[in-house]
């Protein structure tokens, strides 16, 4: 696209606030951008800024555009559109999720949800920061409105109002308590209120807290005052309380470095004045683009569905306005400290952030010893079963070397003694969901297999029957050898002519190198986390233990955990029966004669 093919682009697009997109000839989005006014800032590439952005401008064929309601709708869609269609342009968050937004479905009944992946067709609003408040609005709206939350499939199987119907959430329009008219007219309310009319909601959810505390309903009264606080401040009309940025107040440090197309944001998360938290994350930065860039790429994505703290310190300007105006509006003071303790902090966090591209990144190391791209988001697999029976697998997720909690999985297995049939089940599981969008994180970089060739091989079943295109390779645990789909440097010692003839590779890393340490960690978390679900279904398994006299349920937990089976208790001696805590001699004698 020529200057002038973008002067005359620019000239068709209204004076408002919203997001561009520059695609190529193929639709592929090469950059996403923001803007208060679309027209003006769309002009501006008539005359790039770097020889980065004269090039992407070069590659364009179309500028598409998304009027927004307001700035911050604008800065949170260009957020979310940046996670979506990763534009090779735009410097990008990998380890993150996207906002949330409410959409009201394209059926002749609308459903109300609050989604990040809207469906075709839908009327969308948003995006939201916040994702509990919009989740309590929508609430509110359901109680007063009547719109529906169940799936087409169960409407449209419906003989008889649900649950929702008896909680007055719903008005059934499913099996015609309400007819299709007076529903739209209902849903016509949403709209509005979605579209900047408060009043649609607040007034009638002001009015039933006034009733409420008139009747001396104070419980009532109050959770109405909660819900009012919730819908006024998702339309910037209310205060998001966010503590004073001054003294003991939340403060998060942030130092960002570039390496190539590569940065890495280092975050210390100070609290009382004291350091309490600290990580690293990882982003694409195209060349040309410098800290000042990854800074503003980093806060718009990073503070999705996270309390904003009091104060954000950076070491340098991101020299957004848009942005600086966001943060004030959530009552956080953004400072970019030149002396002091704060300034101290703000060194800090850039040794954190150098510190990844040193003889410390094991992340880095991983990556050149497989041969792939930087494997930031780890996903871990394991099964775990007792001769078949509850049967558990465990999906844990490890990003830039430490775990994140959040994002681990569990899921309850057919009940097989099969591992191999287990671990295809896991993985086509973790697939299907990513495939067809159900799953709200992000595509990991490699999947790590607790296991051999064998387990490897199932997980690549699932993988091609699914289409997921993600890495996998596998950790056995007797020699500690790295199983991968293609050949590898296979040591002499290994003895895996098996393997070669099956075309996988053996990695054999010496015991002190980071990369086989990164991938015990994941691969030790995933064993760890599926044997603490096995138990506890093992646990709550009816087994002969139930009726015994003197053997409570926290008892027959103990025995289960101490001799592994029903079968070890009746095998235990007297001795043994009575070394576990709560059981006596006469309960001992009372297993044995039951149970023998």
């Amino acid at each position: 696209m020529d200057p002038d093919g973008v002067c005359a682009r620019a000239g068709d697009l209204p004076r408002e606030p919203g997001v561009y997109q520059f695609e190529d000839e193929e639709g592929r989005v090469l950059y996403v951008g923001k803007a208060v006014d679309l027209r003006d800032r769309v002009r501006s590439y008539a005359d790039p800024r770097s020889n980065r952005i004269a090039k992407m401008v070069e590659r364009a064929a179309v500028v598409d555009f998304a009027v927004t309601d307001t700035e911050t709708q604008a800065l949170l869609l260009e957020a979310n559109l940046i996670k979506r269609h990763r534009p090779p342009y735009n410097v990008r968050l990998k380890d993150d999720k996207s906002y949330p937004l409410v959409q009201l479905t394209d059926h002749a009944v609308p459903r109300i949800e609050v989604t990040r992946d809207p469906a075709d067709g839908a009327t969308v609003y948003g995006p939201f920061t916040d994702k509990g408040r919009v989740e309590t609005v929508v609430k509110a709206l359901r109680e007063t409105y009547g719109l529906r939350g169940c799936s087409d499939h169960k409407y449209s199987t419906r003989d008889r109002p649900c649950l929702d119907y008896e909680m007055g959430i719903c008005t059934a329009p499913c099996t015609g308590e309400i007819g299709e008219a007076d529903y739209a007219a209902d849903v016509e309310s949403v709209e509005r209120f979605f579209e900047g009319e408060v009043g649609v909601l607040a007034d009638p959810l002001r009015r039933e807290m006034e009733t409420a505390a008139q009747e001396q309903e104070f419980e009532r009264a109050a959770n109405l005052r909660d819900k009012l606080g919730a819908v006024e401040a998702l339309h910037g009309e209310g205060d998001a309380a966010v503590s004073d940025a001054g003294g003991a107040a939340a403060t998060d440090v942030l130092g960002a470095v570039v390496e190539g197309d590569r940065a890495v944001v280092a975050r210390l998360h100070a609290e009382g004045g004291k350091l309490v938290e600290r990580e690293r994350h990882t982003l694409d930065a195209p060349d040309g683009e410098g800290p000042e860039g990854v800074y503003r790429a980093f806060i718009t994505q990073y503070y999705a569905e996270r309390e904003f703290p009091g104060a954000i310190l950076c070491a340098e300007d991101p020299a957004d306005a848009e942005i600086a105006r966001w943060l004030e509006r959530e009552g956080v003071e953004l400072r970019v400290p030149g002396a002091g303790r704060e300034a101290t902090l703000v060194d800090l966090a850039l040794k954190n952030a150098r510190q990844r591209g040193g003889a410390d990144d094991e992340v880095g190391a991983l990556a050149d010893a497989l041969g792939i791209d930087r494997p930031e988001r780890i996903e871990g697999f394991d099964v775990s079963h007792a001769q078949g029976t509850s049967v558990v697998g465990s999906n844990v997720t490890v990003v830039g070397g430490s775990a994140e909690t959040s994002d681990y999985r569990r899921k309850k297995l057919t009940e097989r003694n099969d591992d191999y049939a287990n671990m295809r089940e896991l993985v086509r599981w973790r697939a299907e969901r990513a495939v067809s969008g159900r799953d709200d994180r992000p595509d990991p970089d490699l999947l790590l297999i607790d296991g051999g060739d064998g387990q490897l091989g199932a997980a690549r079943d699932a993988l091609a029957e699914t289409g997921w295109d993600v890495p996998a390779v596998a950790l056995a645990k007797d020699e500690e050898l790295v199983i991968t789909p293609d050949r590898g440097p296979a040591s002499a010692a290994s003895g895996t002519s098996s393997q070669a003839e099956r075309s996988y590779g053996v990695y054999d890393w010496p015991d002190d190198a980071p990369h086989l340490h990164l991938l015990q960690r994941v691969r030790d978390e995933a064993h760890r986390f599926a044997v603490q679900y096995h138990q506890t279904l093992r646990d709550e398994v009816s087994t002969a233990l139930d009726d015994l006299p003197g053997v409570g349920p926290e008892t027959r937990k103990r025995l289960l955990r101490r001799f592994g089976s029903v079968e070890n208790v009746r095998e235990a001696s007297p001795e043994e029966l009575t070394s576990v805590d709560g059981v006596g001699t006469a309960t001992a004698e009372t297993i044995r004669s039951r149970l023998g």
